[in-house]
């Protein structure tokens, strides 16, 4: 058997997502400009997923550049342990400002991924301040992604998500359908009957579950769940790092329901694609058990490159960016161009459904065709999607132009039909 060290293309490194043994080599990806990704070889590439939905800006913007240039020269980063910046303090307090609810203080980390797991850590610490050691679990529901480190894969779908590997592994917490209907409406009451005692807070991705599926659900489930959340006495965390700054078209998605979360998390488009860098905001009730004059009652974290100044100084020009440049209001023109550009899909035998939320565009095919095959298809209609499980779906930076939108919705409802006629062959 070939081992990872002869592989003909001698690289050295273990690729995301990928049985390496048997994937077709990575293209080589050379520079990028607006919504374009350049490889080696010269090919320019629309890029349809926004970097994994990072890019909202599109790539190397000029007033984030600058803004980065501008902090290397003076300072890159530093501890924040003991030390504090302008950078980490301006950014926590303009988040304050404009994620809905009454936040009062952020922890910055570095993937959405720890920033799900410090507010787990917060919800169930705040009960362990408190004396109460029963409430130990997290309410998740079914469908959802919350990332790949241990806590979070604990709080993924068990049975559909890529984590299953490991179950009988992770630890145990508890998972629901979401409250669409009477049916499972009632099914989360008798869940938090049953384990109300246990549970420290609920956690769901408002709007849209995004690497579960791109599985859409009405503000009312979220409504239901802060009164769930509420009746219960716990908290509400909301995963916004994929919904968050204007995805589903609205700033934040928690916005259209009209609540407010104990707990919010963002990522992803923080820094509009070119620094790693996340938040964990928390209100007052979350916050208040966490001072005291007992040195374990503080949340011993800390990654080694929170606060990063360089990803605080991008972020806070990215925020600039969404007031400066009206991006909401070009969300709501990719939401209407995707609505048509995609619904030519609606009539393939192959297609399950077309959905369109803000500038989130999917097609949710039934069955799915070799995901490989479909990528190639699209690299050499010229652009870069990455279609999971059973569905291919569009993500695009928020400034895209109708051009290349046109492109590439034209290139999935293309790829569609070749699929459906070679079915049919």
């Amino acid at each position: 058997m070939m081992s990872p060290s002869d592989q003909a293309d001698g690289s050295r490194l273990w690729l995301p997502y990928t049985q390496m043994q048997i994937a077709a080599p990575p293209l080589r990806a050379a520079r990028t400009y607006g919504t374009r990704i350049v490889l080696e070889d010269g090919r320019e590439l629309v890029d349809g997923i926004a970097s994994w939905w990072t890019a909202c800006h599109g790539y190397n913007h000029p007033a984030i550049m600058e803004a980065m240039r501008e902090q290397l020269a003076r300072m890159p980063h530093v501890m924040l342990g003991g030390l504090v910046h302008d950078p980490a303090e301006t950014l926590a307090s303009r988040l304050c400002a404009i994620v809905p609810g009454a936040m009062e203080r952020v922890f910055f980390s570095d993937s959405g991924s720890v920033a799900v797991e410090v507010a787990m850590k917060m919800a169930i610490q705040h009960w362990l301040n408190r004396g109460d050691r029963r409430r130990s679990k997290i309410l998740a529901f079914r469908g959802g992604y919350h990332g790949d480190t241990f806590a979070t894969m604990a709080v993924c779908d068990p049975e559909e998500g890529m984590h299953s590997l490991f179950q009988g592994v992770l630890p145990q917490h508890v998972i629901a359908d979401l409250p669409c209907d009477d049916a499972s409406q009632a099914r989360l009451a008798d869940i938090l009957n049953r384990y109300g005692d246990e549970l420290a807070a609920i956690l769901v991705e408002p709007l849209v579950q995004g690497a579960g599926g791109m599985r859409f659900h009405a503000p009312d489930v979220l409504r239901c769940l802060r009164a769930a959340a509420d009746q219960a006495g716990i908290f509400l965390i909301l995963d916004e790092v994929f919904t968050g700054f204007g995805r589903t078209g609205s700033m934040f998605a928690c916005e259209q329901a009209g609540i407010a979360a104990d707990i919010v998390v963002l990522s992803k488009a923080l820094t509009g694609g070119v620094s790693p860098l996340a938040a964990t905001l928390a209100n007052g009730k979350v916050t208040a058990a966490f001072w005291s004059d007992r040195p374990d009652h503080a949340l011993m974290h800390g990654p080694t490159y929170m606060g990063h100044a360089l990803g605080c100084a991008a972020a806070l020009a990215s925020l600039d960016l969404f007031v400066q440049e009206d991006r909401l209001a070009q969300v709501a023109a990719i939401s209407a161009q995707l609505e048509t550009g995609l619904s030519p899909c609606r009539g393939s035998r192959l297609v399950r459904d077309v959905r369109v939320m803000g500038a989130i565009g999917v097609v949710e095919l039934d069955p799915m065709p070799p995901l490989a095959d479909i990528k190639a298809r699209l690299v050499e209609r010229g652009v870069w999607v990455r279609p999971f499980r059973n569905i291919i779906y569009l993500t695009p930076a928020l400034i895209i132009g109708k051009g290349d939108l046109a492109h590439l919705t034209g290139a999935v409802c293309a790829v569609v039909d070749e699929l459906k006629a070679c079915k049919t062959a």
